[in-house]
Order: C-alpha cells, then structure tokens, then sequence
C-alpha cells in the first residue's frame, strides 16, 4: 500500500509517505511557511521512491483540532489531490497523532493512558483522552475545547490500567489544571506537536477499517465550531 499523509495541523508541517509498511518523512517547524513547504515536500518524498502522483492508493490528513489557518491548508491540498487523482482520503485526529507519537517515544505499555492538551488560544485547551492498545491510541471520549481549569480525566474503569502520560504543547498550562488530573500525571512532553508520521500510520489502520471518505467528506475538524461575535454598539 502506498498512502501519503499531511499535517499542518500546528506549527508544524509534515509530510509522510506510507510505503508496504515502511514510513519516510519531511518536518519542520515553521509556524508561517506551511504553504511554502508543504508541495516540495510531497514531491521530494515521491521523487525519493521513484514513484508519481498516481502511483498512490490513498491519502490521509491531519483533519484537526489545531491551527484554523494551518488545517485549511492540508485540507485544500489534500482534496485537490484526491480529486485530480481520483484517490480515497483518510481523516486522522491531530490529538490522536500526538498521542502515538507519545506511546512511540515513551515506550507507553498496553492500558496506559495519554492526556493530549493543544493551545487552543483564547485561554482555552483542545483536550482529548486516549489508552494504549497494541501500541496505538485509543480515544476515550470526545475531543473537546475548554479552559484548562475545566479539563477532565475519564472515569476510573474506562481502560486505562498504567499510569498517565500528558502529552503536546497545551500541558504549558498545567498550573491550571485541576489537582485531580495533574496528580495522576506521572509523566509529561509539552513540545509534541502532530506529524505525519503518526498521521500516516493511523491513517493505514483506518483505510482497513474502512474509515476512507471521498475527496468532499475529507472536512477539517475545529472542534471549536461556532465563534461569537458580539455587535458593536451603532452597527
């Protein structure tokens, strides 16, 4: 199977090529450059294996929650591409990438637990809960946006056996959070951000569970869907 992933998800930007099984990758961090990068990317990956465009069986993205303009970005991308070439699309959690890259680094166990925190901006948090089975996340409950005072571990018996590791870049706000989360924290990484790497090796699990969507249905996820806006006195 041959399966390119995106991420642009954060300050990041990544690309990765999925190829029978063994994953090769771009990544940098360049929080304005996304656009710039992100092609030559693609093609130094593809130039790399001897392959073209159309020699791939699917793609994948990073679908969200993190950066608006950062997730717009992949998006077009990847559904131009999935148009011209006629190729199925793989949506993945940002939050659920940043979790393996976790459980990959830190050599998480089967039933630990992964607590991913983005920086939402607006004194807020993307949060989302996930357990280590066969050494691939796991969600536990929804994703969600909330301040860091408000954020939750799930309910004891939800499957998670070991111990909990924070994970990505809104653990800064770890002062913030609830005692009865920190506390059962036994280990943490605040610079992990999404790449396609983990992208890529979640996306190859979901196009075989049959998580493959067309080039229309390939949406970014906000999670902070709706925004109000308050109406200036007079207008």
């Amino acid at each position: 199977m041959k399966l390119l992933a995106l991420d642009t998800s954060s300050e990041g930007c990544s690309a990765a090529l999925w190829l029978d099984g063994q994953i090769t990758e771009r990544f940098e961090v360049a929080p304005r450059g996304h656009t710039r990068l992100l092609m030559p990317m693609v093609r130094e990956l593809l130039a790399e294996q001897g392959l073209s465009p159309s020699d791939l069986d699917a793609l994948a993205f990073a679908r969200g929650p993190g950066s608006f303009t950062g997730l717009r970005i992949a998006t077009g991308v990847i559904q131009g591409m999935a148009w011209g070439l006629d190729l199925p699309v793989v949506p993945v959690s940002s939050l659920a990438a940043v979790a393996l890259n976790a459980i990959e680094q830190q050599s998480l166990g089967e039933g630990d637990g992964i607590a991913v925190a983005f920086d939402a901006r607006m004194g807020e948090v993307y949060w989302g809960t996930f357990v280590c089975r066969d050494g691939l996340p796991e969600a536990l409950g929804n994703e969600r946006v909330c301040p860091p005072e408000a954020v939750a571990l799930p309910e004891s018996g939800a499957g998670v056996s070991g111990h909990w590791f924070g994970a990505g870049q809104g653990w800064k706000y770890r002062d913030a959070m609830p005692q009865a989360v920190t506390e059962h924290i036994s280990g943490m990484d605040d610079s992990l951000v999404p790449r396609a790497a983990q992208v890529a090796r979640l996306a190859e699990r979901g196009f075989h569970n049959g998580e493959a969507v067309s080039a229309d249905q390939a949406q970014p996820v906000y999670v902070r869907d709706e925004v109000t806006w308050k109406k200036l006195p007079g207008r």
